[in-house]
């Protein structure tokens, strides 16, 4: 899976997160970006990358 995709789409999340008037909509964008943030973590891992990425 692409890094930079998925960089995008947890930065996207985080910024819908911020944006979002409910706190329903909040915490379902900040539980995507969350998702997102693992799958980076993962595909770090696979690549022998250190986990450096820390999601917010």
């Amino acid at each position: 899976m692409d890094l930079n995709y998925l960089f995008h789409r947890h930065q996207v999340s985080m910024m819908m997160a911020a944006a979002a008037r409910g706190s329903e909509a909040r915490m379902a964008h900040v539980q995507l970006a969350g998702r997102y943030a693992t799958k980076i973590a993962n595909v770090q891992a696979q690549m022998g990358a250190d986990r450096t990425f820390v999601a917010a």
